[in-house]
């Protein structure tokens, strides 16, 4: 690999936004060859600001690139993947940043792009949009989701290479349906809760007085809240299914708190929120082994890629990968006390 990015030199990122910007700012960062395009003429002339090449048309902005980055909205991927597919040469490197990744990587199946498309999915955001909210550091040691696929490893290891060294990233490699079902609880009800609570609020006849009071709980509990609703309905629709089953385990607990207060059972209560208790402060908690799994680069790849999301699946992260002399190498990180295997 060179450079530790997996020879991926020349990048471009199409879709400019709030994701899309903090990537191709921080590979300008970095000294990478990159373009950027977005179909919003304002936003490519601001891209051009930043000193970074912003072409009209988007056939120009990813011809000879290494890797293209697909950050548009969610319901535009499929189609853009089959556009950016086209322009490129078939060694490069597709992947995206959408919150969703069945859609996508179904897409790209069907456009026989699973030796060169990594759907993937950085979990970073902002409670802002737009290339003007967009920071080289935002995406600064996030949990960035890599889902490798049966004919795409040598495509996964670059980009892993890639994101690794490039944004420190811990990369969490997990199947596509697993990425979803995992995103629904981890991000996506969060976000219907964060705008349920601050819905409710909205409609409060004593509005001004809460927001007055409003402190820290509520302020952390609703800052999700202050995204872009169409943003996030994208991201919702997307993944509805596994949204809804994740809603109503969430609603289960939510009724049995209700009971608890309802019947005055201080125990009960007390119980059902040491559990979240319990898991809130797991967040920074959980300590990790580390350990170095080494596979033959060229050979079979089963072994390698039902490791891969046998560790995403398990908690664990890479922050390592490094083909040389025939081999591939992964420095993996796992939660204490989980073997894999």
């Amino acid at each position: 690999m060179t450079g530790g990015t997996g020879g991926l030199a020349r990048a471009a990122v199409v879709g400019t936004g709030l994701i899309g910007g903090s990537v191709l700012l921080r590979l300008r960062d970095t000294g990478l060859d990159v373009t950027g395009w977005d179909p919003d003429p304002a936003t490519r002339r601001y891209t051009q600001r930043q000193g970074v090449l912003a072409p009209d048309a988007l056939e120009e902005a990813v011809a000879g690139r290494d890797i293209v980055f697909l950050c548009g909205p969610l319901p535009t991927l499929p189609r853009t993947l089959a556009r950016v597919a086209a322009a490129t040469d078939d060694r490069c490197v597709l992947t995206d940043v959408g919150s969703t990744k069945s859609d996508v990587a179904t897409a790209a199946m069907l456009h026989g792009l699973g030796h060169r498309f990594v759907p993937g999915h950085p979990m970073a955001g902002a409670d802002r949009a737009g290339l003007a909210a967009a920071s080289p550091t935002l995406l600064d040691g996030a949990a960035w989701v890599l889902c490798p696929g049966p004919t795409g490893l040598d495509a996964f290891r670059r980009l892993a290479a890639l994101v690794i060294d490039v944004f420190h990233a811990r990369v969490v490699p997990m199947s596509a349906p697993e990425h979803d079902t995992a995103a629904a609880l981890a991000s996506h009800v969060p976000h219907l809760l964060a705008g349920a609570l601050a819905g409710a609020v909205q409609r409060a006849v004593l509005r001004d007085a809460v927001l007055s009071l409003a402190a820290g709980s509520f302020s952390d509990g609703t800052r999700v809240a202050g995204g872009p609703p169409e943003r996030t309905a994208n991201m919702l629709l997307g993944n509805r299914e596994r949204v809804l089953t994740e809603l109503d385990a969430v609603r289960a607990v939510l009724d049995e708190l209700a009971e608890a207060l309802r019947a005055g059972d201080a125990g009960a209560l007390t119980g059902r929120l040491d559990e979240g208790r319990v898991a809130r402060a797991a967040l920074g908690e959980r300590s990790f082994t580390t350990h170095r799994c080494e596979f033959p680069a060229g050979a079979e790849h089963a072994g390698e890629l039902a490791y891969l999301r046998e560790l995403g699946v398990a908690g664990g992260h890479l922050t390592g990968c490094r083909v040389a002399a025939g081999a591939v190498t992964y420095t993996a990180h796992l939660p204490s006390a989980t073997p894999l295997g």
